[in-house]
């Protein structure tokens, strides 16, 4: 297939302007492997920070260019995860959830792209001030952590931000992408390319359960929420303003607006929650789809999903641009 070109593959090298996201427990070094072999960037999901795991992570990605993301509120805890990390080389480190000054003058010295996720104007500054190559607008669509902007309005404004500001930084959409249209739309409002994470979510090469991924094939956006009770399940302090986007399931339903019960009975409940995880239960755990999951019919692997998504958004661009074309 051609190339699809603009800011972001100029800057990154790349073949198509594609990022899969660093989904932590799910985003591992296959998934990125695929997604970096397919024409985009791939990113090791940091997550919580389990130096063992990243390195086999690493090691699964080969010879792959790719790169990887930090919860960074996370990472402030254990600072030499991130040295040893870039003693791998990655192409690109993603920051989101927290301050990513502590960590740019290593992230540069190594060579390595700076993405910076944000979820608010006020993170956008944040990162236009540390000097960001790529800004990443995600949405309260996406799976996972985030906020509480739309995308439409999110993204445009982060774009007529940036241009004001001049600033050489790259935008990328994130949040509720998962095909052709979604990419050629994001294009339209002044991004350079999307980060994908539920429709990688849903690829074969994911660290994802069968049965979970059966559950996103089958759901529809309805079928998501927003919502604080997985982490309090899984004992995990996020900062105020972050909520998670997860199924909408038995848990959920049994806890949602009855955090602080939950708090009192984690003692028990985390048990439980961490083993119905293990087990693939779609009903009594966190299953970490987003609003894409209404746009999502197979599992398949990451370079089909990619050469579909870029396929379908050139051809939809070529389509309404001759149909706007005056006679």
């Amino acid at each position: 297939m051609p190339a699809l070109s603009t800011r972001l593959t100029e800057v990154l090298g790349l073949r198509y302007p594609v990022l899969g996201a660093p989904m932590a427990f799910a985003g591992g070094g296959a998934l990125a492997a695929a997604v970096s072999q397919a024409g985009g960037l791939g990113l090791i999901g940091g997550g919580y920070g389990d130096s063992t795991w990243l390195a086999n992570e690493f090691d699964k990605a080969g010879e792959a260019r790719i790169g990887v993301g930090f919860i960074t509120w996370s990472l402030k805890k254990s600072p030499p995860l991130l040295t040893d990390v870039l003693k791998r080389r990655p192409a690109a480190v993603m920051l989101s959830f927290g301050d990513p000054r502590p960590f740019v003058d290593e992230i540069r010295s190594a060579g390595a792209a700076l993405i910076c996720q944000c979820q608010t104007i006020d993170h956008v500054w944040d990162a236009v001030d540390v000097g960001a190559d790529v800004i990443v607008a995600q949405n309260a669509e996406a799976g996972g952590h985030g906020a509480r902007r739309g995308g439409f309005s999110f993204t445009a404004e982060v774009a007529d931000l940036l241009a004001a500001r001049k600033s050489p930084a790259v935008l990328v959409a994130a949040g509720g992408i998962a095909d052709g249209r979604g990419l050629a739309a994001a294009l339209m409002l002044g991004a350079e390319g999307v980060l994908i994470g539920t429709r990688l979510w849903a690829a074969e090469e994911a660290l994802v359960h069968a049965r979970h991924h059966a559950a996103a094939v089958a759901a529809t956006g309805d079928d998501t929420i927003r919502t604080t009770v997985v982490d309090i399940a899984r004992q995990l302090t996020w900062p105020p303003g972050f909520t998670a986007r997860v199924r909408h399931n038995a848990f959920v339903q049994r806890w949602h607006g009855r955090e602080e019960a939950l708090k009192a009975a984690v003692a028990d409940e985390a048990p439980r929650y961490r083993q119905a995880f293990a087990a693939g239960d779609p009903d009594n755990t966190g299953v970490w789809f987003g609003e894409a999951a209404g746009l999502i019919g197979a599992i398949e692997p990451a370079a089909a999903i990619l050469e579909t998504m870029v396929e379908e958004a050139r051809r939809l661009i070529i389509q309404k641009a001759a149909g706007l074309a005056p006679e």
